[in-house]
């Protein structure tokens, strides 16, 4: 059980360090170098051969900044809100309030944007979009949760969209259309059935591709264009002229239309303050602050439909922050010049009660019917392409196991086929929610939150300083990242309390469900969490002085010298509960060289670690190499452990001949996994590598270094098993030394010690059910329990001590010790036997025996009768601990 001899034959690990993409890298690679070589190489043809490949690969990538980002953004961030929600706005917030909640929108977006722009120019950018950035920066957890919440947001926006396009379809077509009236029937229900077309249409066009998406958005953002040319046009050129009211709205009696001033400075005045009314288009419902950032909001949400097709951009590191910024610029002008121009034009009246008055004012009023319809229908058709590339991610990454398996074998020619159908059939759900300003404010929500964690993730790596977070986009720093992560998380609450709790709870669920189910949990991305602990345990190691050390706060800090990890498995379990929350170090020493070759203990960390969470416990790992076993515990006992969080407690198993156990490979043992292999770890019997000179020298080292010792025998008999609260009751504890007893034994620093340990195992709950029993000796019969100048005698000083301690203990006389000493007089051999028989004799109901170590001999010659003695004390008892105490651990002040 104790460290030894591990020969150093142990195999380095040779995993590769690339395990995805490094087939494909090393082609490109290899296509470079043989590019360069001469002809004559006969690696020619080969070379262009690679080269082919790199471009086959690259054929795939054809979006530029324009195309793949500018037009999709600016289309999203337009959609429904340009021609169908300013009069709302404007009408019922006011000119100021208006520009403010674009500025607070865009100020958001904005930096949003750098964090984007930031993780898009800091590595290769694949595709999954935002899910890429975030999954591949926070972690899996965390990435796959955001993933789930985004796709859900891309989804409710496609739906916002088509609820958008056909309102104005109705309300160009219906009823009281401004174009062409009772082409299309209005109501609920049919409002519905329009949505389903249109959500149909766009799952053909989103089947046939992505390529074809692009080079759509283009013409389309070309329309939409020319729509706003005409629509500024209008405002410009358009006199007083009075506009119906639509058939939808029943809130209006008696009154069919509402005035149209055109410019008009009165007109502006009686705009330019708020005067919030009722949304005719929700039954009545109170338009607020909120509600009203809400739906503008929803409208500019389009910041990720650039990023969203980051799998289909050739450069998504130059294209993701050109064209998006470019785009946030382009709209913010376009938003701020419609909001004043339709403040200047349109009584409050007529916004309030016409949000789609453009179209009865327009010198050419289908301008504003395509301008709507191919808005909206094209942001629609953005999310649902770029919310199944998210959702393809996630299923390609396991993120939810199995569940997600189909979707990854439904691609055709690089489409994504049932992504596709899975994120329309989620958008047709949606629609059933019916209104456009009820959808717009989950909507916003939900695209806040995705907006957080994307701040989030850049501003934990800018704090916590990794060397290799350094985007080449120079205009981010944690001061944008820290203003839009606050910025979102403000409004979420804002706009709609009930849905940012409760996405944010959802949010939190997912990341626990994830962290504990998710296959992709292990996945070799790098986690910010271990950037972030890694900064934050550097800080406080730094704040932690050891000269403010105080007997109150001390405890445990171990250091478990293991010779081999199979047979020591219940003695590592049991001093995980012994260290009550302190440091605990699982230390091995490799006996051999250091010599040229590979060090044998890099080989060997892997296995440690797997070891330690088969185990579940909360330890550290030290392995070394040294010529012998004692200049190895020299080394692990001075250098484990950083500044103040250093072991002040050695634990060495015991020097015997008792057969090792091999506790992971027998079914029967609670430690029993059979992925650790015979060859994983040697079953070296310590006998075999020690002799019990050096071993006692080790005792000697620790104790001059100022350590705790205890040595630990018997273990591989211990049950673990809650059962054993049924079979056992006691945890005894012997403050004598049995070697060369003294009167003040059961007071000194060693006893203290051990009563301090044997309560902190009884705090561990499954040993919180046994009894603490100190096992003190008949004083009528010896003198060693004489009273003192107080007439106290041992037994009550102890009470008092206990219970000064707060340890729980009852104090149980063993009455046959003087009989022992008695009978044997000085024959050392005879009378350390009768101690163990009469150690044996109290151990009947005891689970554990803590038991005094006397300090080893100065001389040499000594240790072979030291080693024996303390080898019969213990022989055939439950599981021992020796313990002998350097230092005051105890304390009775408050």
């Amino acid at each position: 059980m104790l460290a030894s001899s591990q020969g150093s034959t142990n195999t380095v690990d040779k995993t590769p360090l690339f395990q995805s993409n490094s087939a494909s890298v090393m082609r490109k690679i290899s296509g470079i170098f043989t590019k360069n070589q001469p002809e004559s190489s006969g690696n020619s043809g080969s070379s262009y051969v690679e080269l082919g490949t790199i471009t086959e690969e690259s054929s795939s990538k054809t979006l530029g900044a324009f195309a793949g980002v500018f037009a999709p953004v600016s289309l999203s961030m337009f959609s429904a809100l340009i021609f169908l929600r300013m009069g709302y706005i404007v009408g019922n917030a006011g000119l100021l309030v208006t520009l403010l909640q674009f500025a607070i929108a865009y100020a958001i977006l904005f930096f949003t944007v750098t964090s984007v722009c930031a993780i898009s120019t800091n590595g290769a950018v694949e595709g999954g979009g935002v899910y890429f950035m975030i999954s591949r920066t926070l972690g899996p957890e965390f990435g796959g949760s955001i993933g789930t919440l985004f796709f859900l947001a891309n989804m409710v926006s496609s739906a916002l969209c088509i609820s958008g396009c056909v309102e104005g379809l109705v309300d160009n077509f219906g009823p009281s259309g401004y174009f062409v009236k009772n082409i299309v029937h209005d109501g609920r229900w049919w409002q519905f059935l329009y949505c389903t077309i249109l959500n149909l249409v766009n799952l053909i066009i989103c089947l046939i591709g992505a390529s074809m998406f692009a080079k759509t958005t283009v013409f389309v953002l070309a329309i939409v264009c020319v729509c706003l040319g005409i629509t500024f046009f209008t405002f410009f050129y358009q006199g007083m002229m009075q506009v119906a009211i639509p058939a939808s709205n029943t809130f209006l009696h008696n009154i069919t239309s509402l005035a149209y001033t055109g410019l008009n400075s009165s007109t502006l005045d009686s705009n330019v303050f708020e005067h919030y009314g009722i949304d005719y288009t929700a039954k009545g419902q109170l338009v607020t602050f909120a509600t009203v950032f809400g739906v503008l909001f929803s409208g500019v949400t389009g910041i990720m439909a650039g990023a969203n097709l980051s799998g289909e951009l050739k450069h998504p590191g130059k294209s993701i922050p050109r064209g998006t910024l470019s785009a946030i610029g382009f709209t913010l002008v376009i938003y701020l010049s419609m909001s004043l121009l339709v403040a200047a034009t349109s009584t409050t009246e007529l916004l309030q009660n016409n949000y789609l008055f453009l179209a009865g004012v327009s010198v050419f009023a289908p301008s504003v019917a395509v301008g709507l319809f191919t808005a909206t229908w094209s942001a629609a058709l953005s999310n649902v392409i770029g919310g199944s590339r998210v959702l393809e991610a996630l299923a390609k990454d396991q993120i939810f196991g199995s569940i997600l398996a189909f979707v990854t074998k439904g691609t055709w020619k690089g489409n994504p086929v049932v992504a596709v159908l899975v994120s329309a059939l989620i958008v047709q759900l949606v629609l059933l929610i019916g209104s456009l300003n009820a959808i717009a404010q989950l909507n916003s929500v939900l695209f806040l939150l995705s907006y957080l964690a994307t701040n989030l993730a850049c501003l934990g790596l800018e704090l916590a300083g990794a060397p290799n977070f350094r985007p080449s986009f120079a205009y981010f720093t944690w001061h944008t990242a820290l203003i839009g992560l606050m910025g979102t998380l403000i409004m979420m609450f804002v706009i709609n309390p009930i849905y940012a709790a409760c996405s944010i709870l959802m949010c939190v669920l997912l990341v626990i469900v994830l962290h504990i189910f998710s296959p992709s949990k292990g996945a070799d991305w790098g986690s910010i969490s271990q950037a972030l602990i890694f900064h934050q345990v550097r800080k406080y190691l730094l704040l932690l002085d050891s000269r403010k050390d105080h007997v109150k706060f001390w405890r445990p800090q171990v250091l478990l010298l293991v010779n081999s990890p199979r047979s020591a498995c219940p003695l590592i379990d049991f001093i995980n509960g012994l260290k009550k929350g302190g440091l605990y170090v699982l230390g091995h020493v490799v006996k051999g060289e250091f010599n040229q070759g590979a060090d044998p203990t890099l080989g060997m960390t892997l296995n440690w670690l797997n070891l330690v969470d088969h185990l579940k416990v909360k330890a550290f790992i030290e392995l070394t190499i040294a010529k012998t076993v004692r200049e190895g515990l020299q080394h692990l006992v001075r250098l484990s452990g950083m500044g103040a969080m250093k072991p002040n407690t050695i634990v060495l198993g015991f020097l015997d001949q008792q057969p090792p156990t091999d506790f992971l490979l027998e079914q029967e043992s609670p430690y029993y996994n059979a992925e650790f292999e015979d060859h994983v770890f040697s079953l070296d019997a310590p006998s075999s590598s020690l002799e019990p000179l050096e071993y006692v020298q080790m005792m000697r080292d620790v104790l001059r270094m100022e350590k705790n010792l205890c040595l630990c025998r018997n273990f591989a008999n211990l049950n673990t098993d809650l059962r054993i609260v049924k079979t056992k009751s006691y945890i005894d504890v012997w403050p004598v030394n049995f070697l060369s007893p003294g009167d003040e034994d059961a007071f000194n620093n060693t006893s203290l010690f051990m009563m301090q340990l044997a309560c902190i195992v009884n705090m561990v709950p499954l040993w919180s059910k046994l009894k603490l029993r100190i096992c003190m000796c008949d004083e009528t019969r010896t003198s060693y329990f004489q009273t003192n100048s107080s007439g106290q005698n041992r037994i009550d000083r102890l009470k008092v001590l206990l219970k000064e301690l707060r340890i729980d203990a009852d104090i149980f006389s063993v009455t046959e010790w003087g009989s022992v000493i008695e009978s044997h007089g000085s024959n050392m051999e005879t009378y350390v036997k009768s101690v163990n028989n009469l150690i044996i004799n109290q151990t009947d109901e005891t689970a554990v025996t803590f038991i005094y170590l006397p300090p080893p001999p100065l001389d040499d010659n000594d240790i072979a009768s030291y080693y024996n003695s303390l080898e019969v004390l213990s022989r055939n008892l439950p599981p021992t601990i020796y313990v002998h105490g350097v230092k005051k651990v105890t304390s009775t002040a408050l």
